[in-house]
């Protein structure tokens, strides 16, 4: 077990109110149990966002793609504070400003590792510059591709196997921001759950 596998998370209700906490690896056992999230998308000038490759090791949906970063925030600790974090720990990438377009809250299990993902995920989006260095970890991320979003969420109805599972609804929150005087509840619908439980 790695050691972010012992850390802990917040446990959450379906409005994102804190219900108590657990470690990451207590939390993606079936039948899973809600916690907080974050997924950063990293889009640059042309409006192209960072897709990562897991890398195999991950104890969830390695080798799929996803958003350009993505992880939990400590208890009390801010998703954006906690999302920097894991930018320099997995992509090697500097502080940047991340603002937050919206909840997307999902369940999925993932067959080859038996692990379970259910989560009331904060999206993130930081713009970046065209030459946004990064330093890729190679025990978190395979391969790193810019990709056009509508590209990616036409990709994902054909190929949905080659994604991570939440990729749409983190795409989705990218193009169709959420109100933000309401997290989780797009200004046109209600709260986007996928996955069945």
């Amino acid at each position: 077990m790695s050691e972010r596998e012992t850390h802990l998370v917040e446990l959450v209700d379906d409005d994102g109110r804190v219900l108590g906490e657990t470690t990451v690896a207590t939390a993606h056992q079936p039948p899973g149990r809600l916690h907080r999230a974050f997924s950063v998308l990293l889009v640059d000038p042309q409006g192209r966002v960072l897709l990562q490759q897991r890398a195999a090791v991950k104890t969830r949906f390695p080798l799929r793609w996803a958003n350009s970063c993505c992880g939990h925030p400590l208890p009390g600790q801010s998703p954006a504070e906690a999302a920097n974090r894991r930018l320099a720990e997995e992509l090697g990438v500097d502080p940047v400003d991340l603002t937050e377009v919206g909840v997307y809250l999902y369940y999925a299990e993932d067959p080859a590792t038996g692990r379970v993902e259910f989560e009331y995920d904060h999206v993130l989006r930081a713009d970046v510059p065209a030459d946004l260095v990064t330093r890729p970890d190679p025990d978190e991320v395979a391969d790193l591709r810019w990709v056009d979003p509508g590209a990616v969420v036409a990709d994902l109805d054909a190929h949905p196997r080659e994604y991570a599972p939440w990729l749409g609804g983190v795409v989705n929150r990218l193009l169709h921001p959420t109100d933000a005087s309401r997290p989780g509840v797009p200004a046109t619908e209600a709260p986007e759950r996928s996955g069945g439980r």
